[in-house]
C-alpha cells in the first residue's frame, strides 16, 4: 500500500508538471540538449540536411529549405501570439495604467540596455561582430517561467507577475529592434502594399466585422508582403496581431478566442520547432575554448551579467527614489534571483543571433554557443538562489 501511494504521487506530480508553467520550459530544455547532441552525435548530417537541405519545390521562392519555413514562416505564429499578448495586456492587462507600468517598462528597458552595453564592451571592437549587440537583450519567457514553475510557491505571485510584465515589454523592445536594424534592403512597392494591407485590417476592426477569416487573409498577405518587402517577415505577425479586435462577444472577444487558440500550438509546437531547427551548434568545430572568444563571451556575459544588472539595479534605484516600489511580498534575494532569470535568452536570442550574421554562419554558430552556454548559467544560478532563500511569508 505505501508503495501504490509513492507512484500515486510520482503520478499526480507528473500530471502536475504537465499543466504546469514549468513543463514549456521543461520542454525547451529537451529540445536545446537534444539539438545540441544530435549535432555533435553520427546523425550531425541527417540533423543539418533535415533544415537546410533544399526542398525540390517549394510554392514561396524566398522559403526554399525547411529552415526558412521555420524561422521565416512559423516564427511568424509566435510573433502573432506575441503581439495579441501585448494588445490584451495594454488594453485590460498590466499595462492599462501608467502605475502598473512604471516598474515593468523601466525595468525591461534597462535589462535591454544593459547587456548590449556589456556585449559591445567586450565584442565591439570588432567592427564584424557589432551588429550582434542585440543578441543578449532577449528574454525566453517560457524558460524564465518554466524554472520558476519548477520551484512553486517558493517564489511570491508579485515575481511572477512581474516576470510576465517584463517579458511582455521585453517582446516589444525585440520586435521593434528588428524591425528597425535587422533589415536587408527595403523594397517600396512591397511596403507600400503591407501598408495598404494594414489599413484594410484597421479598416475591418473599425467596421465591426466580427468573421475571423477576413482578418486571417489579410495577415497572410501582409505576412506575404512584408516577406519581399526587406523587413523580417515576423514583423508581420505583430502588426496583423495589434488589428484583431477585443471588442467583448459572448464569453470572450476575438483576440482572446485566437489568443487561447494559438496559445497551446505557439508553445509546443512552434518555439520548440524552432529552438530544435536553431539550437545544434557543433561543439567540435568551436571548442570549449571559444567560449572565451569575443562573440560567445559578448553574449554570455550580456545574459548573465548585463541583464541582471540591468534589471536588478532599475528596481533598486525606482524602490530608493520612490518613482515606483519593488515587487510586493518580495524579499531582495527573490528579486535578485528572478532578474537572474531574465538572463535566459533563448528563443529570441537565437532568432536574432541569426539576423546579425545571416551571410556568417560560423558566427552563427558561436553566437548560438553564448546564447545557450549564457542561459544555462542564468537558469542554475536563479534556481539555485530561489531554491536555497527564504520562502515569502505567508
Amino acid at each position: 500500500m505505501p508503495q501504490s501511494r509513492h507512484v500515486s504521487g510520482i503520478g499526480s506530480r507528473l500530471r502536475a508538471l504537465f499543466v504546469s508553467d514549468a513543463f514549456a520550459g521543461v520542454l525547451l530544455i529537451a529540445v536545446a540538449v537534444l539539438a545540441v547532441g544530435a549535432a555533435n552525435s553520427p546523425l550531425a548530417g541527417a540533423y543539418h540536411g533535415l533544415f537546410h537541405t533544399q526542398l525540390p519545390w517549394s510554392p514561396i521562392a524566398r522559403l526554399g529549405t525547411p529552415h526558412a519555413w521555420i524561422n521565416d514562416a512559423l516564427m511568424t505564429v509566435f510573433f502573432f501570439v506575441v503581439g495579441l499578448e501585448v494588445k490584451r495586456e495594454v488594453i485590460a492587462g498590466n499595462l492599462r495604467d501608467a502605475a502598473s507600468r512604471r516598474l515593468p517598462v523601466l525595468a525591461a528597458v534597462a535589462g535591454m540596455v544593459a547587456p548590449a552595453l556589456v556585449f559591445l564592451a567586450i565584442a565591439g571592437n570588432v567592427p564584424q561582430l557589432q551588429r550582434g549587440w542585440a543578441i543578449p537583450a532577449a528574454t525566453d519567457i517560457a524558460f524564465a517561467m518554466g524554472v520558476i514553475g519548477l520551484l512553486g510557491h517558493r517564489v511570491p505571485s508579485s515575481l511572477r507577475l512581474f516576470l510576465l510584465t517584463v517579458a511582455i515589454v521585453d517582446d516589444i523592445g525585440a520586435v521593434l529592434v528588428i524591425a528597425l536594424f535587422y533589415n536587408d534592403g527595403l523594397a517600396s512597392e512591397w511596403l507600400l502594399a503591407a501598408v495598404l494591407i494594414v489599413a484594410g485590417l484597421i479598416a475591418l476592426n473599425k467596421l465591426r466585422v466580427e468573421r475571423i477569416w477576413p482578418f486571417l487573409v489579410g495577415a497572410l498577405a501582409l505576412w506575404f508582403c512584408v516577406l519581399n518587402s526587406g523587413i523580417h517577415a515576423t514583423i508581420a505577425g505583430v502588426v496583423a496581431a495589434l488589428t484583431i479586435p477585443m471588442r467583448r462577444r459572448g464569453m470572450g472577444s476575438m483576440l482572446e478566442d485566437m489568443e487561447h487558440t494559438l496559445v497551446g500550438w505557439n508553445a509546443y509546437l512552434v518555439v520548440p520547432l524552432f529552438g530544435f531547427a536553431n539550437a545544434g551548434v557543433v561543439l567540435g568545430n568551436l571548442g570549449l575554448k571559444a567560449l572565451l572568444d569575443p562573440l560567445p563571451l559578448g553574449v554570455g556575459a550580456g545574459l548573465v551579467l548585463g541583464k541582471q544588472a540591468g534589471i536588478f539595479g532599475s528596481i533598486a534605484v525606482a524602490d530608493k527614489l520612490g518613482f515606483a516600489s519593488r515587487p510586493e511580498g518580495a524579499s531582495w534575494s527573490q528579486i535578485w534571483a528572478t532578474t537572474v532569470l531574465c538572463g535566459i535568452g533563448f528563443t529570441m536570442s537565437l532568432f536574432i543571433g541569426a539576423l546579425a550574421f545571416p551571410r556568417h554562419p560560423t558566427l552563427v554558430e558561436e553566437a548560438k554557443l553564448g546564447v545557450l552556454a549564457g542561459s544555462l548559467v542564468s537558469a542554475v544560478l536563479g534556481y539555485a538562489i530561489l531554491r536555497l532563500g527564504r520562502r515569502p511569508k505567508a
